[in-house]
């Protein structure tokens, strides 16, 4: 069986990042993809387990109490947080656990699970790029989008910590590229597994 290893992918909305995994999906293995667990009620059309984990707020506070959150906030009165415990099955189960966050949630996985953590951060080629693409979306107002260019700026200083850039030139390219890097993700060895091996091999 293979084993579970965590992929933390991070970048400027807008950098492509669900597009690329799409893209790549068929090849790299059993995954799982981190959603969010909430306790506001859902909108139309979104599914329990696909959108969002739906629950009560006595729920979530009884995960934060048990330390079940990797991290959480509240926001505008409800709840908002990666639950650890599909973390964990999904990591038992084999699977490539696959977190789209922003660098400070890289910062708190990177503390709680660095030795099966590998990261990656997707950008377009320029800052000029990544302007064009959100503008071009026609999904935002021009307040939002300026919003999220200034983000940007902030975030790509932190490129340093992580394993792997990703260059979002184009769709295919940068696929190709994220199936290596999800692939190195699972060779990773957790201190533990590298000291069996060790064990093992000195007999």
């Amino acid at each position: 069986m293979q084993k579970g290893a965590i992929l933390v992918l991070s970048g400027p909305s807008g950098a492509g990042k669900s597009t690329i995994i799409n893209a790549a999906s068929s090849q790299i293995g059993e995954y799982y993809f981190s959603i969010s667990t909430t306790t506001r009620a859902p909108r139309i059309g979104e599914a329990h387990g696909v959108d969002y984990f739906f629950v009560s707020k006595e729920n979530f506070e009884e995960d934060i109490k048990a330390g079940n959150f990797l991290e959480y906030a509240q926001v505008h009165g409800n709840y908002y947080g990666t639950s650890l415990k599909p973390v964990r099955e999904a990591l038992e189960e084999g699977k490539l656990v696959i977190f789209d966050i922003d660098v400070q949630g890289h910062r708190l996985v990177r503390a709680k699970m660095d030795d099966i953590t590998t990261s990656a951060f997707i950008t377009p080629p320029t800052l000029e790029a990544l302007e064009e693409r959100l503008r071009a979306r026609c999904t935002d107002d021009e307040a939002v989008i300026v919003n999220r260019i200034e983000n940007a700026k902030s975030e790509i200083e932190a490129l340093g910590e992580y394993d792997f850039t990703i260059i979002n030139d184009t769709v295919e390219k940068a696929a190709r590229e994220f199936v290596i890097v999800a692939k190195a993700a699972r060779l990773k060895q957790s201190k533990e597994d590298e000291a069996k091996f060790i064990n093992t091999w000195l007999g």
